[in-house]
This record gives C-alpha cells, sequence and structure tokens, in this order.
C-alpha cells in the first residue's frame, strides 16, 4: 500500500469509530427488563419510565427514618407487560409469581395478589427518588419499596429486572 492509500485507510478507520462511539453515547440506557411469562416483553429506559403514572408514598426506610419515596407503581409495569389483574386473576395466574433480581445479583419474590388494587390496599413501588432527590449509586436508579412488609428483606434496591414466573403445576416439583 501507498501512503496515500494508508492515510485514506486511517481517515475510514476513525470516521467509523468516530460514528459508533457517538452511536453508543446517544443510544438510551435500559434501567429495567421485564420478561418471562408477559404477552409484552420491555426494556424500559429513564424515558419510558416518566410515561407511566407517578405515585408516591411515605415509609421507614431500613435506618427507622420516614422519608417520601416516588416512583411507579409496579402494577402499572406489569399491566403494560401484558398481566392482568382483577377479576382476571383467578386460576392458574394465582400461581405465577414476580422474581425481581438486582444489580449484585440480590433476588426477591412478590405474589401477583400483592400488585393486585381489589385485593390489597397498598402498592408496591418502583421509586427513583427518595425525598425529591435520584438515589445515591449505590442504592439506585430504581429500588422497590413494599411499604406493608414489616421487615425491609424485600426492598430491593439496583433493581435490574423483573421476571414472572408461573409455579410448576401439582406433582412436577421435583420430578426429574
Amino acid at each position: 500500500m501507498n501512503f496515500m492509500q494508508r492515510l485514506c485507510l486511517i481517515a475510514l478507520s476513525v470516521a467509523c469509530l468516530s460514528i459508533s462511539a457517538s452511536a453508543q453515547k446517544t443510544a438510551p440506557d435500559v434501567l429495567l427488563t421485564v420478561g418471562g411469562e408477559v404477552q409484552h416483553p420491555l426494556k424500559l429506559t429513564r424515558a419510558d419510565l416518566d410515561t407511566f403514572a407517578r405515585q408516591s408514598l411515605r415509609a421507614k426506610d431500613h435506618d427507622g427514618k420516614e422519608y417520601k419515596f416516588e416512583g411507579v407503581a409496579i402494577v402499572d409495569i406489569l399491566q403494560k407487560a401484558g398481566l392482568k389483574f382483577g377479576a382476571a386473576l383467578r386460576g392458574k395466574a394465582l400461581a405465577t409469581y414476580l422474581l425481581v433480581e438486582a444489580v449484585d445479583g440480590y433476588q426477591a419474590v412478590y405474589a401477583l395478589p400483592e400488585f393486585d388494587p381489589p385485593t390489597n390496599d397498598h402498592i408496591i413501588l418502583l421509586a427513583d427518588r427518595q425525598d425529591g432527590a435520584a438515589f445515591p449509586a449505590n442504592v439506585g436508579p430504581l429500588k422497590i419499596i413494599a411499604s406493608a412488609d414489616k421487615e425491609h428483606a424485600r426492598w430491593v434496591r439496583q433493581v435490574k429486572s423483573m421476571t414472572i414466573v408461573r409455579a410448576p403445576a401439582s406433582g412436577a416439583v421435583g420430578r426429574p
């Protein structure tokens, strides 16, 4: 290769790298995935979460202090993924649960009726703010607030995914 060909190749490589880096910067970051036994799997960005109705609640956090948490009711996210609640939450649907996973691998399980407004008077919140401020990196950007829980073991911080799982049919547990 002569000098001009090499120069053109270098210029083309730099242009491709620049375009690739620019595309990565403009691609929205997925904050939460919703999958499993859903009709519409979701990959939600900050902009997607901002389209949901905002909810707030007051609850005591791990430190025993009361805070105002703001975010999205998880039931709204599950409905967008295609889950049915109310009269449709019967039979096999009652053997379905939500598995929540954090960035560090921490997991918690919630039965679907816990999210059902006709069944429960409380909401389980996917919070992104505490007392008006975003969570620090070691807690957020997303944290589950289950205010009806007396203990905070299911208050999952740094939530990354929610998976709908159907429990195995009767008699199927333990089979190879």
